[in-house]
């Protein structure tokens, strides 16, 4: 294993599972009304919208009774941000920080790959929400039929000390690559650590990370230990479901040995080509005995599995690429019979009453255009990531005078 930050299990944790921006949001926005001392937020996207706008002023009021705030967007999920929007809380003192701002180049973006991608909330070092949800309207059902299905986590507990340094850490990097040279003994340096939690639950937790340095695959590794460990069960819900080769064997594997496995996917997707890339690994898995089922309520945004009686996961990372291999991304892993199994109820209710399960009929029929197209879409999707990796990995989160450059909006849709 890797040595670094984010790679240890710890005892002692409560863990609330959120379900939706209905649950979410209310929790984010007490925690912060409540916090005494210091937020970190990093989030994909950040929508001036009727759930931003309340967020944004939760924060600059926290920034005037003296809170720490360091809060950090992605400069493709939240290009669309005003500049007058960002000064309201650069103002009264917050951080505001931008990963890989880029501008168009002949009116197109530059900045596609490599994003931050993780959705992380630290309250007072103490508190923490982990998930795949953003900061925009569209994660409540009044957004309407468009609105996503997803879920976090509210944790607390010892966990939280290594969330919280490694939310220190990442602006600290970051503002050490935009505002200093960079010696090896700076480069280097670490993070002061903060005072041990006490132990407030029975959950054993662990937070892992995915970047382009020191964890390239540590999500992806976590996932295929556990199902290659799996026994009994395995159930996945997963927004844009491409992996690796290795991942997809694994399933395969566990399923050829009596694992019950089963996958919940997009079958009313945000963006049309996530089903129809998902659908040329169908006959692969369900040949070994995997379950497949599609969400058709609406769309799908959950990166969340249930392993056997104990093993859990909520995050921000998908099964895909760009997740897997490109974005810097999040995940707790849980270790408790408890929050398995009421993840799993979640996920089984879910698939009983807003979902089909895709039938051997309902397969695309097999002829050699699709084969060989299949082939090459299957290798091509395997072997980009390393392309793109020709660019460079890192980039500095920029400082607050790049409102300007994310101020200007898109009209291309984005994948969430």
């Amino acid at each position: 294993m890797r040595s670094g930050h984010a790679q240890r299990w710890v005892d002692g944790n409560r863990v609330e599972l959120l379900e939706n921006g209905e649950a979410y949001y209310p929790r984010v926005l007490d925690a912060i009304i409540a916090a005494r001392k210091e937020i970190f937020v990093e989030t994909f996207i950040l929508f001036d919208d009727k759930i931003g706008q309340p967020f944004q002023q939760a924060l600059i009021a926290a920034a005037q009774r003296g809170v720490r705030i360091e809060l950090t967007v992605d400069g493709y999920g939240s290009a669309d941000l005003s500049a007058a929007f960002i000064g309201e809380m650069t103002a009264v003192g917050i951080g505001f920080h931008v990963y890989r701002p880029q501008p168009k180049v002949l009116g197109v973006r530059t900045n596609l790959f490599r994003r931050l991608h993780r959705k992380l909330v630290v309250i007072d070092g103490e508190l923490a929400f982990v998930g795949g949800i953003n900061i925009s309207h569209d994660h409540v059902a009044d957004f309407g039929p468009s609105s996503k299905q997803d879920y976090a986590v509210e944790v607390q507990g010892p966990v939280v000390r290594d969330i919280h340094r490694f939310c220190e850490l990442s602006v600290a990097k970051h503002a050490l690559k935009t505002h200093t040279r960079h010696h090896w003994w700076r480069r280097h340096r670490k993070a002061p650590v903060a005072p041990a939690l006490a132990a407030v639950g029975p959950v054993r937790a662990r937070f892992v990370v995915r970047d382009n340095d020191r964890h390239p695959d540590d999500i992806e590794r976590e996932y295929r230990l556990a199902i290659k460990a799996a026994r009994r069960r395995i159930i996945i819900a997963n927004a844009y479901f491409f992996p690796g080769f290795r991942l997809l064997r694994n399933l395969r594997d566990a399923a050829r040995r009596g694992v019950d496995v089963t996958l919940i996917l997009q079958g009313k997707p945000d963006m049309w080509y996530v089903k129809w890339v998902a659908e040329n690994l169908y006959e692969y898995l369900m040949k070994a005995g995997v379950t497949i089922h599609e969400y058709c309520e609406r769309p799908l945004h959950a990166k969340v599995a249930v392993i056997d009686d104990d093993w859990a996961t909520v995050g921000s990372s998908n099964l895909d690429p760009l997740s897997l291999y490109l974005n810097l991304e999040s995940n707790l892993l849980f270790l408790d019979g408890d929050f398995n199994h009421h993840l799993a109820s979640r996920l089984r209710e879910l698939m009983q009453s807003r979902c089909r399960r895709v039938e051997w009929t309902a397969l695309p029929k097999r002829d050699l255009r699709r084969q060989l197209f299949n082939f090459v879409i299957y290798h091509l999707g395997r072997r980009f990531p390393a392309w793109v990796g020709w660019q460079p990995a890192h980039a500095p989160l920029s400082s607050p005078d790049a409102a300007s450059s994310i101020a200007e909006s898109a009209e291309n849709p984005r994948p969430r």
